[in-house]
């Protein structure tokens, strides 16, 4: 299996934390001496992982941007659950998934992925085609989370969104036109939240295929929040409703 690239503190320390058998290697900036340092280069030596110490200018050419933090593993991908039905099994209670539709940008999935974590989100589905994929911009933006998140790509979305309503779970899209507004919808059942792009949204099939859509209501000037942000607005307005349902 192919190693992937993974750079920055919390990646790094995240992926020594919760699969320390999967990092192959550690670079790091040899002028740096700071504590942060020292103490992800005493976790890898403890682990029994290699670390080289290299300059700087050469961790710049490894990444291809100079927003490395001074440290860069190479792992071995994680075999988080990749098998929806598999994981949809094991979940206790009723499940909560982001499915991301045509997302681009890495600091987007990122961003989406942190949110999907901190939620408690059961995984975050992407389809395989006009999506980013979680690469190493991606993994770092994520902090963390793409270790511990199930990040499930499908090659077909409309057919696995199908699948997911034949196994009850409820697909709530989000739209400047959608039917209700958000705190209208009720996500305390087994729920997809489907995000669409920045420009273009969600997909004709992908929006045809949600069984409602709603919309964020905006207070401001501006008519529509980051994917990432509306994300995080919608998942937490889940996690309150459950929350609130338990009490």
């Amino acid at each position: 299996m192919k190693n992937k690239m993974i750079f920055g503190f919390h990646a790094v320390t995240s992926r020594l934390r919760h699969e320390a058998s999967s990092v192959e290697e550690i670079f790091v900036d040899a002028s740096r001496v700071d504590g942060r340092m020292k103490d992800m280069i005493a976790a890898a030596k403890a682990a029994g992982v290699r670390v080289m110490p290299v300059d700087s200018a050469r961790l710049d050419k490894i990444v291809g941007t100079r927003r490395h933090q001074g440290v860069i593993a190479f792992a071995s991908q994680l075999s988080l659950a990749r098998n929806l039905d598999e994981l949809l099994d094991a979940v206790d209670g009723p499940p909560l998934l982001l499915i991301l539709d045509g997302i681009t940008d890495p600091h987007n999935l990122g961003a989406c992925l942190r949110v999907a974590d901190g939620v408690g989100a059961h995984a975050v589905i992407v389809p395989k085609d006009r999506a980013v994929g979680l690469n190493a911009t991606a993994a770092k933006v994520a902090s963390g989370a793409a270790e511990t998140v199930p990040y499930i790509t499908v090659t077909n979305l409309a057919r696995t969104m199908r699948e997911l309503k034949d196994r009850g779970i409820w697909l709530i899209g989000t739209s400047d036109d959608g039917e209700k507004g958000l705190y209208e919808a009720d996500f305390t059942g087994p729920t997809a939240l489907v995000m669409g792009s920045e420009g273009e949204g969600m997909r004709r099939l992908t929006r045809d295929t949600c069984d409602i859509l709603v919309n964020i209501p905006m207070f401001g000037s501006v008519e529509s929040l980051n994917v990432s942000v509306a994300s995080g607005v919608c998942l937490y307005e889940a996690r309150r409703q459950r929350i609130a349902l338990e009490a």
